[in-house]
């Protein structure tokens, strides 16, 4: 990833952690590789009354449209590895999408 990514990592009734923090940018590091990141916008929630307990909301900043991502789960690491998996998923279909697009465009000009 060529420009910097800005990382905000709120905490709602969970004790923040270095660690915790380092893991968070690791794995949307490795979504910087499929599309550039501008800004990573992260809440993680635990609710202490609700099962599953954990929350995560994850909204990304890029130069294409935004990609937004909220789950949970009975753990914060599973709750945040399935938002993950929702961010990859949406950054994946559209590129394909786009890809797709283009190709119709190019067949139509050629007439076939």
């Amino acid at each position: 990833m060529t420009t910097t990514m800005r990382l905000n990592v709120q905490h709602l009734n969970i004790r923040p952690l270095d660690m915790m923090k380092a893991w968070v940018e690791q794995q949307l590091r490795a979504l910087g590789v499929l599309r550039a990141i501008d800004e990573a916008n992260v809440r993680l929630v635990r609710l202490k009354d609700a099962s599953p307990a954990y929350q995560v909301h994850v909204h990304l900043v890029t130069p294409d449209p935004d990609v937004f991502a909220a789950t949970c789960d009975h753990t914060l690491r599973a709750a945040f590895t399935k938002a993950i998996a929702q961010l990859r998923e949406q950054i994946t279909s559209r590129a394909s999408k786009r890809l797709q697009r283009l190709r119709s465009n190019v067949k139509a000009r050629r007439g076939g």
